[in-house]
């Protein structure tokens, strides 16, 4: 694949931040033409952005995806939210080169990347890579799928020779790379997990796997010690493969200390993050650091310092004697189950959302023996309901106050209140992140009033 824009007719699909940065990015590298296409109308979309696309060049195809639109292109960058199109399948199959914004982005850099990718922990590992790499001295972008789209690191400091480049990626970004190349590639791990998008678990991590496909042997590949699929995945590609965890990885705990081959030392002590699941990510963090040139001294900073992001097990309050925790980005059910783990009480589990498809069966195994009860929401309350049977006390609630109010109502004191959705949020907020702040805000308000042992108005369920 010819790795350049210029003079070409470039068709953008998707008018989030990816799609945007990626047509600012192929105008600024010599393009004829770009036109952003979106299937939702001029008056859905941010007049301000538009309005600025336009004054760099970017023309707009909106409301559809026109087959003549595709038919004029010379390169195709679809971001990672669209769905499979027939236009741009159709279009492939003419010749035309579909990629993804990543994989644009990484035709104008020089830096080392360092990618993450797995089904749950990502943002965590990238973003405390991001921040050993920091504080080892380089010029650092942290980004991809995290947030900031990897287009807007291309000509700063953090992209040449010199720099690095920390980005979490997903398997819908990974599905149209063809020559983006990490030099330290991570896979964190593999769980059941948009099966709405994909056929099967197998599909989903062929995707996932793709974050080898182009590495050479001055390159490395880093998977947990104790995944043979994962590691078979790896040593498909021809990085070098390196493993953390268990007993025998390059990176493992031994006596409450995580250590490295390399003789590194760092106590688990020094750990914010909570949870068996975070020292996997630390491990991960610690090893791909390591390889990417990061020292000692900014690697023990950063653990010591290190508090978890935002609705990732983030902690709310205690009212009454009774925790609250904000773990909104558990998003499918092995997150929700890694949430479980690392709580060390019992709890009643806020869950539901709009479902990705999969079994919540595992999830029931654990709410037996954790859960004091559980609240249902959203779209998916009927199928978790139907999962959870009468093996576990539950209701429903109709919104999230609702769900807040029933779940500080059945918890006792010493419990813990955990919002660990195990559903995407989009069938009632924008985003994980609208969801978590919508718990949180809820949770503190209602710890200022005086507390009711009624439920609210319409609450309804299996208590």
């Amino acid at each position: 694949m010819e790795r350049t824009v210029t003079g070409k007719r470039v068709v953008v699909v998707g008018m989030g931040a990816s799609g945007e940065a990626a047509a600012r990015l192929a105008l600024r590298k010599g393009a004829a033409a770009v036109v952003l296409n979106d299937k939702r109308e001029a008056a859905d979309l941010d007049d301000d952005k538009l309005m600025a696309l336009a004054r760099v060049g970017v023309t707009f195809d909106l409301g559809a995806h026109r087959a003549e639109t595709f038919a004029k292109a010379d390169l195709i960058v679809v971001s990672p939210g669209v769905p499979p199109l027939d236009v741009v399948s159709a279009a492939e199959a003419r010749g035309v080169p579909v990629v993804s914004e990543l994989e644009l982005a990484s035709w104008y850099v020089e830096a080392p990347i360092v990618a993450i990718t797995g089904t749950n922990g990502k943002s965590t590992v990238t973003t405390l890579i991001g921040e050993i790499l920091k504080g080892s001295g380089f010029e650092t972008f942290v980004g991809g799928n995290l947030g900031t789209p990897l287009s807007e690191a291309v000509d700063t400091p953090a992209a040449s020779a010199e720099g690095r480049l920390v980005v979490e990626v997903s398997s819908y970004q990974l599905e149209k790379i063809a020559t983006f190349r990490a030099h330290v590639a991570v896979h964190l791990n593999l769980t059941p997990d948009h099966l709405d998008r994909y056929p099967s678990l197998a599909a989903y991590g062929a995707a996932k796997a793709r974050i080898f496909l182009c590495q050479t042997p001055r390159d490395h590949a880093v998977v947990p010690n104790d995944d043979a699929a994962l590691t078979a995945f790896a040593r498909a590609g021809s990085g070098a493969v390196h493993t953390f965890g268990g007993d025998k990885g390059d990176v493992r705990v031994a006596d409450g200390v995580i250590v490295t081959k390399r003789g590194a030392r760092y106590p688990l002590s020094l750990l914010k993050i909570r949870g068996a699941h975070n020292v996997s990510n630390a491990m991960a963090s610690v090893l791909a650091s390591e390889l990417a040139g990061a020292t000692r001294e900014a690697t023990f900073e950063a653990l010591e310092g290190f508090r978890g992001l935002a609705h990732r097990m983030q902690f709310v309050l205690e009212d009454g004697g009774v925790v609250f925790y904000d773990d909104s980005k558990a998003t499918n059910v092995g997150a929700a189950l890694k949430a479980l783990e690392g709580v060390d009480r019992r709890v009643v589990l806020i869950a539901g959302g709009r479902d990705k498809g999969g079994s919540y069966a595992p999830l029931v195994q654990a709410l037996k023996v954790k859960a004091r009860a559980v609240v249902l929401l959203g779209e998916a309350a009927p199928l978790i309901k139907a999962a959870l049977g009468t093996s576990v006390p539950h209701r429903q609630a109709d919104s999230m106050r609702e769900a807040v109010h029933l779940a500080r109502m059945l918890a006792e004191p010493g419990d813990c209140v955990l919002l660990a959705p195990a559903c995407s949020s989009l069938d009632m907020f924008d985003s994980y992140a609208h969801r978590g702040r919508a718990f949180a805000a809820i949770v503190r308000e209602l710890a200022e009033a005086p507390h009711n042992t009624e439920p609210p108005p319409g609450a309804g369920g299996d208590a």
